[in-house]
């Protein structure tokens, strides 16, 4: 990291562009401090203590610019651990222009992307896998994406690598001593022992990477495809759990000619609903395509709400229609039958269609039955995890470095069952621990810190 400049001082709007009722500027780095007492020749802020704030006048020499709010964070008690200063200023894009300009007059530079969590991650303030949550905490929209953001933010997810990666090293320490004395003939390491570590490793890292799938879905939205036959009752459901009128409906078999989609957010996780044109031998050339694009959106879906006519439909078509849709191994099914209220009692239609499990009876048109449906959607979401306990894996990054881990691992595993040279599996040993380092921050270049800093907002 010898390239990475963190002794200058820099400054960026940490709020969006545009009209607003205030604007945050942020400075971070040894000047910061004596750039804004130039500009507020009122305040004394080098003497001021420091988590308090400021109320002065922003001067252009003798031009009064602004009035504004100075916070003042002091080294190392800070966001980057250097001393801090944010501006609350009025939100006129001419007036933050002007300041930002008589800020870089003074001395600071604009930050690039990223640049004060870099500092914050260079200066100790928390690891590299914690610093790319800061960014998931920005985006997240949901409550289960930033549920996730947030344990990661605050370590669940290094700590358990942490652990591990000790684990690991202790053992590498005596192989690698072993390594020194080859011609002795010596064993540090217990060869057993380092077999049942690797193993436990092999088992943690292969339940945080198969969390990767889940996290990665709730991060960007469960995307959810509504499909069946024409006249099934899709755009009524959407309609349903979007309560409003969002899609056409109509009672003249394939009225949805195109997808529509629209999220929907139940008990903090995001939903990408999809309502698709109906599953049939299509009549025409638009038609045909609307079906062509509902098999498409379903390829795609993790979640497959397959809707029926518990009226038209027997049991046997829709085993038959479960098969077709449920051919993708991650993509959850959930057969609904609708339009119950028509049906002669609830009994008749459970006996109906018996043998088919985690069947749903609904009524989308009076609303019977969507509370239950909103619940399966949840739990086939989740897959069973417990989001306040579990740790979920959405960076993609860290899902390499893992499934490079298990390799490493599982070679050294295999090298020591097999009597390999201790040269071999110490080597394997070695580029588990890099993999598991490159997560965390403890190995990094300056690249690759360009890289996943670079896709921050400025500001931050």
């Amino acid at each position: 990291m010898k390239n990475i400049v963190t002794d200058d001082t820099i400054v960026a709007l940490s709020t969006p562009s545009g009209v607003g009722a205030i604007g945050v500027i942020r400075l971070s780095g040894p000047q910061s401090v004596t750039i804004c007492e130039k500009m507020f020749p009122a305040l004394k802020l080098k003497e001021a203590a420091s988590h308090t704030l400021h109320f002065g006048v922003v001067m252009d020499g003798k031009e009064v610019v602004d009035e504004a709010v100075v916070g003042l964070f002091k080294a190392p008690k800070s966001y980057t651990c250097q001393d801090v200063v944010e501006i609350s200023c009025h939100g006129s894009p001419y007036i933050i222009q002007k300041v930002l300009q008589l800020l870089i007059k003074q001395g600071a530079r604009p930050a690039r992307p990223g640049e004060f969590t870099m500092r914050a991650f260079l200066n100790g303030r928390f690891d590299l896998s914690q610093a790319e949550a800061v960014s998931d905490l920005i985006a997240s929209e949901s409550q289960a994406a930033h549920h996730i953001a947030m344990n990661q933010m605050r370590g669940g997810f290094s700590n358990e690598l942490k652990e591990l990666r000790q684990k690991l090293m202790d053992f590498a320490s005596l192989v690698e001593l072993e390594l020194d004395f080859s011609e002795e003939d010596v064993e540090f390491a217990n060869r057993a022992q380092l077999v049942n570590l690797l193993t436990e490793m092999i088992s943690k890292i292969e339940k945080l990477s198969e969390s990767f799938r889940l996290g990665n879905v709730l991060k960007n939205g469960v995307v959810t495809v509504i499909a069946g036959r024409p006249n099934a009752g899709k755009s009524t459901l959407l309609n349903a759990l979007l309560n409003e009128e969002r899609a056409i409906v109509s009672d003249i078999p394939g009225t949805t000619r195109d997808t529509i989609e629209e999220i929907i957010t139940i008990e903090g996780i995001a939903f990408r609903l999809t309502d698709t044109a109906g599953i049939r031998h299509a009549a025409d050339i638009i038609e045909r395509e609307g079906v062509a694009r509902t098999m498409q959106k379903i390829k795609q879906a993790s979640i497959v709400v397959y809707l029926f006519d518990a009226n038209e439909m027997s049991a046997t078509d829709v085993l038959a229609d479960i098969k077709k849709l449920g051919g993708e191994d991650n993509i959850a099914v959930l057969p609904v039958a609708n339009k119950v209220d028509k049906v002669e009692g609830k009994i008749k239609a459970e006996v109906k269609f018996e043998g088919i499990g985690s069947l749903l009876f609904i009524s989308a048109k009076n609303g019977q039955g969507i509370e239950e449906l909103k619940k399966q959607l949840c739990n086939a979401a989740l897959q069973g995890a417990d989001m306040q306990h579990d740790i979920v894996l959405t960076n993609a990054r860290h899902y390499e470095s893992l499934q490079s881990t298990m390799q490493n691992l599982s070679n050294a595993k295999k090298g020591i069952e097999t009597k390999l040279s201790g040269e071999l599996v110490a080597s394997d040993i070695r580029s588990a621990l890099t993999h598991l380092g490159e997560i965390t921050g403890e190995v990094t270049t300056d690249d690759l810190l360009g890289n996943i800093f670079g896709r921050f907002c400025i500001g931050k």
